[in-house]
């Protein structure tokens, strides 16, 4: 059975700005699409580098945004600050237990996960690790496909609110935990957008020459 050899083996890198395949250029030497005279790379740079930025400050915002106020609710001229656990449990509480658990997992598990799956990808990827490729990598595209919907609790929240509000039960504003979940939803996503997946394969590429 013949070898497969790679687009690199081949001489050929992909362009990143429209994905035409294009001949490599020689070596210390700048090529640029024909197409859409977008610098060509074999990899993305510093793929690596902004994936780690952006995924510590969105491990680094986690912590206020479940520790700070997600809700300031006013009534009767009463204000009450909850967290996002503290609705979650006033919710399984007073019977609402399917939107707690859409809530819990949403806001807490979800975002959890991807942190750790991405610091395991990073670090793998980093130690040159030939580890479960495949699995690593379907682990990246399943990142990639969970993202946006960890913004569903500020979709809840914003719902609960307008409810609320129509009917004058209350004054509920968003706290200071809203703004940082979303930044800690956005950056995580940017974390996984910046990686270059085909790093975890490289380790495989290299040894079995």
């Amino acid at each position: 059975m013949s070898k497969q050899l790679t687009a690199t083996e081949m001489g050929l890198v992909p362009c990143h700005g429209c994905g035409l395949l294009c001949q490599a250029p020689p070596p210390e030497q700048h090529g640029y699409c024909p197409r859409c005279q977008a610098p060509l790379h074999a990899r993305r740079p510093g793929s690596v580098q902004r994936a780690w930025a952006y995924l510590v400050s969105a491990a680094i915002l986690f912590f206020p945004a479940n520790l700070l106020p997600m809700m300031l609710t006013t009534s009767l001229g009463r204000t009450q600050k909850d967290t996002i656990m503290s609705g979650v449990v006033y919710l399984w509480v007073s019977g609402s237990w399917p939107l707690a658990l859409v809530v819990f997992v949403a806001s807490i598990m979800v975002p959890l996960t991807k942190i750790l799956a991405l610091f395991l990808l990073l670090i793998t990827i980093q130690l040159r690790s030939e580890w479960a490729p495949l699995q690593r990598t379907r682990l990246y595209r399943l990142l990639e496909l969970v993202g946006p919907w960890s913004m569903l609790d500020i979709y809840v929240l914003g719902l609960l609110v307008s409810l609320v509000q129509l009917q004058s039960l209350a004054t509920i504003l968003p706290g200071p935990a809203a703004l940082a979940f979303a930044g800690v939803v956005v950056l995580s996503m940017l974390s996984a957008m910046s990686l270059d997946p085909r790093l975890i394969w490289d380790p495989i590429g290299e040894n079995s020459d």
